[in-house]
């Protein structure tokens, strides 16, 4: 999952959905130099990737992608995934998705010193492109791949799958359905334990 949906599952206690956010860029036990809050969040974000990656659901999708984008292809199903949540955003929230990517976004700025280096980078783009917003259309999602291709020096040719992404485009939004449904679920669950222990 990426970073829409990372924020998503984070309930709506602000320092999860920071931890969550920031936690890529937190190594191992590095963790604990963090407050409780905040440790939840990044332990919440390793649990959605270790579910995800686990998922028999999650793993057909991405299999599709394998032969042409290799250890790529995880990372573009994790944005297609973001783009089926941001695209059906109100089978899951009251509010609207701009308006929900807007307070994301002033949370992130209202605790800037909080941030890692790697995520205070990343802001300015983030925000000036509303990347959170621009999940919910294919030209956004093309956008997106694109960025994330240009990150990686074009090794993959992440945004050439589009292509495949609209191909499959019903067989992956159903799978996201699926998933989604289970990884919720699974992420409740898991709160409710980190809020027991933290």
């Amino acid at each position: 999952m990426n970073f829409l949906a990372h924020i998503y599952l984070s309930g709506e206690d602000d320092f999860v959905k920071i931890g969550n956010f920031m936690a890529d860029s937190i190594r191992g036990s590095k963790y604990l130099d963090y407050p409780n809050s905040l440790q939840k969040g990044i332990l919440l974000h390793r649990h959605i990737d270790s579910f995800t990656d686990a998922h028999p659901i999650y793993r057909k999708s991405k299999h599709r992608l394998h032969e042409k984008y290799g250890h790529y292809s995880g990372v573009i199903m994790d944005i297609a995934y973001d783009h089926f949540l941001a695209k059906n955003w109100s089978k899951y929230s009251n509010e609207k998705l701009e308006d929900y990517a807007a307070d994301f976004y002033q949370l992130m700025q209202d605790n800037y010193e909080i941030l890692t280096e790697r995520v205070k980078g990343m802001l300015p783009y983030m925000i000036g492109r509303n990347w959170l917003v621009s999940y919910a259309t294919i030209a956004g999602l093309e956008m997106i791949l694109f960025q994330m291709d240009y990150r990686t020096k074009h090794r993959a040719h992440m945004q050439e799958a589009i292509v495949e992404i609209q191909d499959f485009y019903t067989e992956f939004e159903s799978e996201f359905f699926q998933f989604f449904e289970e990884l919720v679920l699974s992420c409740q669950q898991k709160l409710k334990e980190l809020n027991e222990i933290l």
